[in-house]
């Protein structure tokens, strides 16, 4: 394993609104410093969790801004420069970089659709454009590209890029990359973004994950991480199985689905918790509320997340 700063448990941080739609900065604050107290080794913002596909420009920089001061370098910072076509995600690290963020990470293109070539060359042209290390965000549910593990890898040889994190869900194309990778001499840091198969990402030799779930339990992937270094395999399963467990709280939520079901649910379970302040959600998506939050308190009891005899948080 290579000994760049990005490795460990690195969360897609959410981002807490009020009942306007505007970050709450109080429990924005709370919410950061709860997962560095429990030992993450980055934070990722305006990735999928924090909702990037909702803010306008100001909304992405203000939460840029206020994330940078808060963490205020105890742990590195990644930014998502996620736009559609190339030209708009350099304007985006151009103006993260400008924020002091240590890292960039940035999705194929996805509204004029390409090729291979094209995807290749877009990651080059944002290379050229930054100083700051870069990793590519497999993510083909929203950006209707799958990148190629052959690719990834010579763009890690040729420097264009330093990492990967992989939401495809393709297990075995992930495993390829690894190998592909350490074949190579290990020029990527390789992350999971899949809460529910991080040993077996472990496993495959990653370097770390960012786990929308760490929200929520960033106690129990920090130890994770520490298990899988240690080599101690049984304690990495049997925490895993405690986390998958947890993440019932987007497979049970039955009013709505996508981000409504994934992210709502870790607001939801946030504000229960008394880490958040309300479990608002950006236009269009609305907040998940009556059996669908007695649902998510629920399981957050059976997992040891709340106290058995706490009560519903109500609007």
């Amino acid at each position: 394993m290579s000994e760049s700063k990005f490795h460990g448990v690195i969360p897609p941080v959410v981002i807490p609104l009020d009942a306007n739609r505007q970050i709450d900065l109080m429990a924005f604050e709370r919410s950061i410093n709860r997962m560095i107290n429990a030992g993450v080794d980055g934070l990722f913002f305006l990735g999928s969790s924090g909702e990037v596909a909702f803010l306008t420009d100001a909304q992405r920089y203000h939460v840029l801004q206020e994330a940078v001061a808060i963490v205020n370098k105890r742990v590195p910072v990644l930014a998502g420069i996620i736009d559609m076509e190339t030209l708009r995600v350099i304007d985006q690290a151009k103006r993260a970089e400008g924020y002091g963020v240590d890292g960039l990470v940035a999705t194929a293109p996805f509204y004029a659709l390409g090729g291979p070539r094209e995807v290749e060359q877009h990651f080059r042209v944002i290379r050229e454009n930054t100083s700051l290390p870069l990793f590519a965000y497999d993510l083909p549910v929203c950006v209707h590209t799958k990148l190629d593990p052959d690719m990834l890898v010579k763009l890690g040889q040729d420097g264009v890029l330093q990492g990967v994190k992989d939401s495809s869900g393709d297990d075995v194309a992930f495993r390829w990359l690894c190998l592909e990778n350490e074949d190579a001499g290990h020029p990527l840091q390789l992350f999971t973004g899949h809460e529910v198969v991080v040993d077996g990402a472990y496993l495959s030799g990653a370097d770390g994950s960012v786990p929308g779930l760490a929200n929520l339990d960033p106690d129990s992937y920090v130890a994770q991480w520490k298990a899988y270094q240690a080599g101690d395999w049984e304690t990495v399963r049997r925490i895993q199985d405690k986390l998958a467990r947890l993440m019932f709280i987007t497979r049970r939520v039955n009013a709505t689905v996508g981000f409504g079901a994934g992210v709502g649910a870790f607001k939801t379970a946030l504000w229960q918790m008394g880490v958040f302040n309300t479990n608002q959600m950006r236009e269009p998506v609305q907040a998940l509320e009556g059996k669908d939050v007695e649902t998510i308190v629920a399981i957050l009891k059976e997992n040891g997340l709340m106290d058995a005899d706490a009560p519903i948080k109500t609007k």
